[in-house]
């Protein structure tokens, strides 16, 4: 049983705007103490995770919610990049994504991906997709601390 007292940390990669904010607001709407620290590509999460430039000073990821396709550097290309990290490959990574497609499915589960979720079109399905990630992996799973 995880410590619900102290916040969990949850990196959001996400660069769509809308998906964002619903997904920060099912996160906030949950309950689960967290924080979540949201970038918008591939590049600024390797930032973030590597604590560079104007993440300096961010907190080391318990989870992080990953979408396949960004500008820049996209999903596989983080995950595939996180997974060979000594001092990254321990956080437990979700693909949050519109696609629904095998190929991208397989391809994240040989990369590393803990698991892959579609996002729902409908905005309260949305809602319960976020908080059972958030129940699952902050309730139920025991994290790397």
């Amino acid at each position: 049983m995880q410590d619900l007292t102290t916040p969990f940390e949850i990196l959001l990669v996400e660069d769509d705007p809308a998906d964002a904010g619903l997904a920060k607001r099912a996160l906030r709407d949950g309950r689960i103490l967290c924080n979540v620290g949201h970038v918008r590509d591939g590049v600024e999460a390797m930032e973030y995770l590597r604590r560079q430039g104007p993440f300096a000073g961010a907190t080391r990821p318990d989870l992080i919610l990953l979408d396949l396709n960004m500008p820049r550097m996209d999903g596989r290309e983080v995950l595939q990049e996180l997974k060979a990290d000594e001092e990254l490959k321990t956080i437990p990574v979700v693909i949050l994504t519109t696609s629904d497609v095998d190929r991208d499915v397989n391809a994240s589960y040989l990369l590393g991906a803990n698991s892959f979720i579609t996002k729902p079109m409908d905005m309260d399905a949305f809602f319960d997709a976020v908080k059972s990630i958030e129940e699952y992996w902050f309730r139920v799973v025991r994290l790397p601390r």
